[in-house]
C-alpha cells in the first residue's frame, strides 16, 4: 500500500493510489452490500453480523484515509 508523504509524489505513485481507491470502492460496495442482505435476512445469520459489521466498517475506513491521501498528494 502507499504510505504518506511529505515530498511530492511522483505521477506513477499517484496512479497507484488511485488504483488502489478504485479496487477498494469496489471491494466497499460489496461489503455494503453484504451488509445489508444479512441486516435484512435477521434473525437468521445474526451470528454473522458483528464480523461483517466490523469488515465493512475497516474498509471503509481505509477508503477515506486513502482518499484523503489523495487529495493531499494532488495539493502538493
Amino acid at each position: 500500500m502507499v504510505e504518506a508523504t511529505t515530498t511530492k509524489p511522483t505521477a506513477e505513485e499517484i496512479a497507484d493510489l488511485k488504483k488502489s481507491i478504485k479496487r477498494l470502492n469496489s471491494k466497499a460496495g460489496q461489503m455494503k452490500m453484504d451488509l445489508h442482505d444479512l441486516a435484512e435476512g435477521l434473525p437468521t445469520d445474526y451470528e454473522n453480523l458483528l464480523e461483517t459489521a466490523q469488515k465493512t466498517y475497516d474498509i471503509f475506513s481505509k477508503l477515506e484515509q486513502l482518499k484523503k491521501q489523495l487529495k493531499t498528494w494532488e495539493e502538493l
